[in-house]
Order: structure tokens, then C-alpha cells, then sequence
């Protein structure tokens, strides 16, 4: 089994080379110069540290040991809580935190990279600061000041830990139907009554507090989505000099026992009018959550990436050393018994699938991340606006596209290693199964693509969609010459086909609903591999421009890369393309006693 590398050559490529992340950071009034190129290249060297030497070597273990729940306590493997307190001391648990209460104040475009060098070394492990940093974003952006200063320096610091409570047994996509109850106390705070399933990091022994985000209702509350509530909910009450009171009335009943992901404690929560404390407007708890949800389905779908870059480390090893007969043009290695398997063509169009979609993953990873800076940090309305778009339109098609090709990835590297990727001692049995929940949690996949499809295109007549088709467009435009034709031309005709298929879908689904859910997954996944092509086109401007310092065939490899991609790949779009078009009678000709 191949160590896990932080992939940092790739990462400063398109940080530094593509996006150019130093330009924009001191273009965004609102990060107050908080970071430089020298500051985040010194940041991502020791995230790569932490993440290869200290969070990779506790994968497997991790998996075969899995989280352990004893009468209510739940143990994480062994190592976990060392590692975690390494990594909580190094700062990175508050790396995009709010500065006024402890947090680094660093851009999105440099947290995705340390996230997916997380995800990439230990998918369960990843979880735990992620749910954190999701649990403070809707903190910071909607609680009062008193709960700020008493919660956020602790789960930034990471001695304190965050969830978020939403699923309930008998609902999950429509939270409206949720049962939790919060009744108003005479002292202000509400008493929280109800059970939330699937909640990761529930209960664990890697801090000395768990602070719950609870979505709730009051007994008065308007029916549906529009009478939830949000409240902070602490397993530990917290006294008012910022000190561990008593026990709150809050327990795990168990944790689930799951395909993958085994080291992260998934579990069931009761609340039996527990203390909490509400977050925001009454009634208005999915705005506050939804606040987070963008940076959360983001980073879900960087377990995609970082699954699918671990996979490929150990299969591009493994196809290099493992011989089996000889390369159809004659023997490449003679004094060997066979040729590494590297050089027969179908070995090599698996390892190009997963590293051309793993490299455009990253770049599309890191565009969002930038988009996301852009809405949150710039002070110009328009170009605020014009990121927020985005962030709106791309978040789904992010989170959907990088864990389903993650998945795919990692099916792949299994392949690449026959039997010996079935069993356990290479690791890419454990990746195919820890990869498969990122299609599933933070909103299926499937949800994701009804967003995107229904309400960010179709609701809005594809306002958002027009603010992307534009920047492509401008791109093509500006990017004519010869020496990208390659790219650009491919990129031209993909987004004009995406284009045609969205006015097709908004007409049709205005005198029959059913063409919105009929064409969303297949559109989402055009979507992506329109958005991979754009990525693409600017990694190959990138690269060409340095082919003449290419001492190491770093860059004619990207190029190599992108034209696998362009010509193997983006085609995929056709028959998805057609399936769209197909429109929704085909899934109605059955009867539900037919199936």
C-alpha cells in the first residue's frame, strides 16, 4: 500500500499558477491582508506534514478498530484523540474562523486544499474538524454576541467540538416534518425534546465539550420549513465564567454500524428537554443553516477528491512495479519475466480517467473555493454579487459531480489492482467504501441535482447559469490563439450544447413539472464535465506558459493530461446529452403495480 503524499506540487500549480490566489487575496478588502503567498505556502507545507505523517498513518487502523459505543460513551480508535489534539494545537480546526474570536481568518481557496490533504490521509478523521467548522460558520453568521464570545473561541481552538442536528427517523430531505420540540423557559433558554439520527461526531472522546446545532420547532410554530428553529444545544452546560458546569439531558442511544467511514462516530442523539439556546430568529432556523450549507457541500465533496487522489497514489505505484505480460508493441522491459502493467493501453485509460477528473476536480474545487472569498470578502456589489451567483448555481454540481467521480476513481485504483484491490492490505477496498457516503450525506446526490436543475436554473429563468455561460464565453474570446486550440474549440462546442439543454429543460418544464427531476442528474453531470473543460483550458494556458522551464515534464504532463481529458472524457456529455433530451415519458410509461 502506497503512503499517502500530500499532492503540494499539484495544489501550488493551481493555487498559484492558475487562479493566482495572491492576486485575488489582496484584492479582497475584507481579508485585511490577513495572508500573502509566503504565509499559505508555509501553511500548506505543514498541513502536509500533519496530514501525511501524523492523520495518514491511522486510515486503516482506524477503519478495522471503527468507533466504539459503550452504554452512551462513545471511544474513537486508538491514536485518533492524540492526532486530533495535534492537529486542534496546530490551529487548523479554526483555519477559515472569524479572527475577532479566535479563528486564522483564512480565504476559502486555501482552506480546500488543506481539506482535501484531510480527506486524502483519513476520511473519518476529516470529519470531525469539519463538522466543527461547519458548526461555527452558522454560529458566527447568526448568533448573538453573547454566544459567540462563550462558544467560538473554544471550537476554534479545538477543545470544544460542533455538530449539526437534522436528520430525525422519519425525515431527511424534507425537514419540514421534523418532531423536536423546543419550549420557551422562564429564563429564556428553550428545553429541547426530540431524536436526531445519522449525526456525525454525536458523541466521541476527542474533546472535552460537543456542542450541538439542533434544528427544532416551537409548540406555536407555522407548519413546514418556515416554522424551524435553530438552537446551540451544549452536551456540557457552560457556566457564565466560561467554565464545564453540569451534564445537559442530552445522550447518544448508539452509533450506526456502516459500510465505511468506520472511525467516525455516527450517531443516534436524544434530547430529553435538554438546555439550548436559540440561534438567530425564531422560525428561522433553515436560513441560518443554510449559511453553512454551501461550505459544507463543498467539503463533502472534497472527501470526493481527496478519495480519489489517495486511490490513484497507490494504483500509479502499484501499475509501475506490478509485472504482467508483455506491452502489444513488444517488450518495454526485456530483462524482466513481463512489463509493468503501466504500459498496457486499458491500465492507463483508468489511471488517466482518475488523474485527469481528480486534477479537474481540484481546480474546480479551487475556482468555487475563490468564488466563495469573492462573495464574502470583496466590498464591490456587483463583483459580490456575481460570486454569490455562483456559489448558488455551482455548489450542487460541486458537491454531486466530485463524489460521484470520486467514487468512480476509486473503483478504478481497485481495478488497476485486481485481487489484490479487493482485499484489505492495499487500502482501496476501504477507499471504495469510504468514498460511496459522499453521495449520500449533506443532500444525495440526487437532491443535488434537483437544486441545480429546479430551483438555482429553472426558478430563475437560468439567471444564474447566464453569469457562468458569460465568463466561459469571455474566456473563449480572450483565449483564441493556436496554441489552445485544442482546449478552447472542445470547450466552445460544450458550452453551447449546455446552453441549448438548459433553454430546453426551462421550456419544457413550464407545461410539465416532471422534465425538471427526469433531466437533473443527467444535467448535472453535462454540467460538470462542461465545467471540467473550462478548468482544463485554464490549466493548459497555465502549462503552456511554462513548457520552456518544464525541467521535470511537470507541465507537458498537464498538457498530456488535459488532451486525455478533452478527447476521452468531455465526449461523455453526448449520450448524457441525449438522455436529457429524451425528456420524462419514458419514466412515466410504468405503473407503480409495473415495477
Amino acid at each position: 500500500m502506497a503512503d499517502y503524499k500530500a499532492p503540494l506540487r499539484d495544489i501550488r500549480f493551481v493555487l498559484n499558477e492558475v487562479f493566482e490566489a495572491d492576486k485575488l487575496w489582496q484584492s479582497l478588502p475584507g481579508l485585511n491582508g490577513a495572508i500573502d503567498a509566503e504565509t499559505a505556502e508555509a501553511m500548506l507545507e505543514e498541513a502536509g506534514k500533519i496530514t501525511s505523517q501524523t492523520i495518514a498513518p491511522l486510515n486503516r487502523s482506524g477503519d478495522e478498530e471503527g468507533a466504539q459505543w459503550n452504554d452512551g460513551v462513545v471511544t474513537t480508535p486508538a491514536g485518533f484523540k492524540q492526532a486530533y489534539t495535534t492537529y486542534a494545537e496546530g490551529g487548523w480546526v479554526g483555519l477559515g474562523g472569524n479572527p475577532e474570536f479566535g479563528g486564522l481568518g483564512m480565504p476559502k481557496t486555501l482552506g480546500v486544499q488543506v481539506e482535501e490533504m484531510v480527506y486524502g490521509a483519513n476520511n473519518s478523521f476529516a470529519l470531525y474538524p469539519a463538522l466543527t467548522a461547519g458548526c461555527c460558520l452558522a454560529l458566527d453568521a447568526h448568533g448573538s454576541e453573547e454566544l459567540k464570545h462563550a462558544y467560538l473561541p473554544n471550537l476554534y481552538g479545538g477543545s470544544w467540538a460542533g455538530t449539526m442536528c437534522l436528520t430525525e427517523p422519519h425525515c431527511g430531505t424534507d425537514l419540514g416534518i421534523i418532531r423536536t420540540k423546543a419550549v420557551p423557559q422562564a429564563n429564556g433558554t428553550y428545553a429541547v425534546t426530540g431524536t436526531k439520527i445519522f449525526i456525525t461526531g454525536g458523541e466521541h472522546d476527542l474533546t472535552e465539550n460537543i456542542i450541538h446545532l439542533v434544528l427544532a420547532k416551537l409548540p406555536d410554530a407555522p407548519a413546514g420549513p418556515k416554522g424551524i428553529s435553530l438552537f446551540l444545544v451544549p452536551k456540557i452546560l457552560v457556566k457564565e465564567d466560561g467554565s464545564l458546569g453540569e451534564r445537559n439531558t442530552v445522550s447518544c442511544g448508539s452509533i450506526e454500524h456502516k459500510m465505511g467511514i468506520k472511525a467516525s462516530a455516527t450517531c443516534v442523539m436524544n434530547f430529553d428537554g435538554a438546555e439550548g439556546y436559540l440561534i438567530g430568529e425564531v422560525n428561522k432556523g433553515l436560513n441560518a443553516m443554510f449559511t453553512m450549507m454551501n461550505y459544507e457541500r463543498l467539503s463533502i465533496g472534497i472527501q470526493g477528491i481527496g478519495c480519489g487522489e489517495a486511490s490513484y497514489q497507490t494504483a500509479v505505484a502499484y501499475a509501475r512495479e506490478r509485472i504482467q505480460s508483455r506491452s502489444p508493441t513488444g517488450a518495454i522491459a526485456p530483462e524482466q519475466a513481463a512489463d509493468p502493467i503501466i504500459v498496457h493501453p486499458d491500465v492507463r485509460r483508468m489511471l488517466l480517467t482518475m488523474k485527469a477528473m481528480t486534477e479537474g476536480s481540484r481546480a474546480f474545487s479551487t475556482y468555487v473555493g475563490s468564488q466563495l472569498d469573492i462573495s464574502k470578502f470583496a466590498d464591490d456589489p456587483q463583483i459580490k454579487k456575481k460570486g454569490e451567483d455562483l456559489v448558488a448555481l455551482l455548489t450542487p454540481v460541486a458537491k454531486a459531480f466530485f463524489t460521484d467521480i470520486g467514487l468512480e476513481s476509486c473503483v478504478h485504483g481497485q481495478q488497476v489492482l485486481g485481487g489484490h484491490g479487493y482485499v484489505r492490505e492495499w487500502g482501496q477496498e476501504q477507499l471504495v467504501r469510504d468514498a460511496r457516503i459522499g453521495q449520500i450525506y449533506e443532500g444525495t446526490n440526487g437532491i443535488q441535482a434537483l437544486d441545480l436543475m429546479g430551483r438555482k436554473t429553472v426558478a430563475n429563468g437560468g439567471a444564474f447559469f447566464k453569469v457562468f455561460a458569460e465568463e466561459v464565453r469571455e474566456f473563449i474570446a480572450a483565449n483564441q490563439d493556436q496554441a489552445l486550440a485544442d482546449f478552447v474549440q472542445p470547450l466552445k462546442k460544450a458550452l453551447s450544447n449546455l446552453e441549448e439543454l438548459t433553454a430546453l429543460v426551462i421550456d419544457r418544464s413550464k407545461t410539465n413539472p416532471n422534465e425538471i427531476g427526469a433531466a437533473s442528474v443527467e444535467y448535472l453531470h453535462v454540467f460538470g464535465y462542461t465545467v471540467y473543460g473550462y478548468m482544463w483550458a485554464r490549466m493548459a494556458k497555465a502549462a503552456l506558459a511554462k513548457l520552456d522551464q518544464d525541467s521535470d515534464g511537470f507541465y507537458a504532463a498537464k498538457l498530456g493530461t488535459g488532451r486525455f481529458f478533452i478527447k476521452r472524457l468531455l465526449p461523455r456529455i453526448h449520450s448524457l446529452s441525449e438522455a436529457v433530451r429524451s425528456g420524462s415519458e419514458p419514466l412515466f410509461e410504468l405503473d407503480a403495480a409495473q415495477f
